[in-house]
């Protein structure tokens, strides 16, 4: 069964998503997996290997300087071009707090990009989605049709650090999601990873919300809770999409995880690709 990855980082050196000594010492603890950098080549055959197509996150770009930030997002374009038939687009995090800056770059990348691109907004280390200062960017991308992507939910960043790295979990609690969708009813935006201690709460923001989609990247689906894992196939089956966060987890195992669920042929295959087309061919949610 093909696979449309909504939500994946780079196996890069480059773009790779742990990059202090403390982040990359962490990856065998919160993923049970090691550092392993792959030339770009590599990084395309592994997608076509796997039949995947992805969107990819270079998530650190929010803590850099913006004059480092461009060069980035050239270089994941020029790499997508190499792999147009796998490299569906990318989600760009830019720190909000650069304001005109960061909003004339978000507009050159929405002009300039090879294929689908949308803003990511984790609250992690910023500021939660409903503070002001992302504003500028959800006026943009109301504006251009823009896709925007909101992290709900626990995150590894910082897990086991002192003081979780700085890191406060509740700037990611979906009342930040269900505050942005009122306030933007025309955004196009996806709830990112499964929201965990706030499931719960999550559900209810989808269910109430209807321009929400959701994709879970970062877990196993076997550690879902068990509200998720029920409304999978039944309210939320056509909203719910595949991410892999590669290459923190493979697509051996999500895919083989996924199948000993217990789901139908039909629901996996909402899940692993046809919810995201619909997404990615502009469709509303169902």
């Amino acid at each position: 069964m093909r696979i449309v990855d909504m939500h994946s980082h780079w196996g890069t050196r480059r773009g790779f998503p742990l990059r202090t000594p403390e982040e990359l010492a962490q990856q065998k603890k919160t993923w049970n997996s090691d550092p392993v950098y792959h030339s770009e080549e590599e990084m395309i055959r592994h997608f076509r290997d796997n039949d995947a197509r992805v969107i990819l996150d270079l998530g650190y770009t929010k803590y850099i300087p913006i004059e480092e930030v461009s060069p980035l997002h050239d270089y994941a374009f020029d790499v997508q071009r190499k792999g147009m038939d796998v490299i569906a687009g990318h989600w760009l995090h830019i720190d909000p707090s650069h304001r005109d800056a960061g909003v004339c770059e978000l507009r050159r990348c929405i002009e300039a990009a090879p294929g689908f691109v949308g803003y990511a907004v984790s609250g992690s280390g910023s500021a939660p989605a409903s503070d002001p200062i992302w504003f500028p960017f959800y006026d943009l991308c109301a504006q251009t049709g823009t896709p925007v992507l909101i992290f709900v939910g626990t995150t590894g960043l910082g897990a086991g650090l002192p003081g979780g790295g700085g890191i406060l979990l509740d700037d990611c609690h979906p009342r930040h999601l269900d505050f942005v969708a009122v306030k933007y009813p025309s955004l196009r935006i996806v709830a990112a990873r499964p929201g965990w201690p706030w499931q719960t709460e999550t559900i209810a923001v989808l269910m109430h919300k209807r321009n929400i989609w959701y994709e879970l990247h970062g877990w196993s689906p076997k550690y879902f809770t068990p509200d998720l894992k029920h409304e999978i196939s039944r309210r939320l089956r056509n909203r719910v999409m595949f991410g892999a966060d590669y290459p923190l987890y493979s697509y051996a195992r999500l895919r083989a995880d996924w199948e000993k669920e217990g789901y139908t042929r039909d629901v996996l295959e909402g899940v692993f690709h046809r919810n995201a087309e619909r997404f990615l061919a502009g469709e509303e949610t169902q």
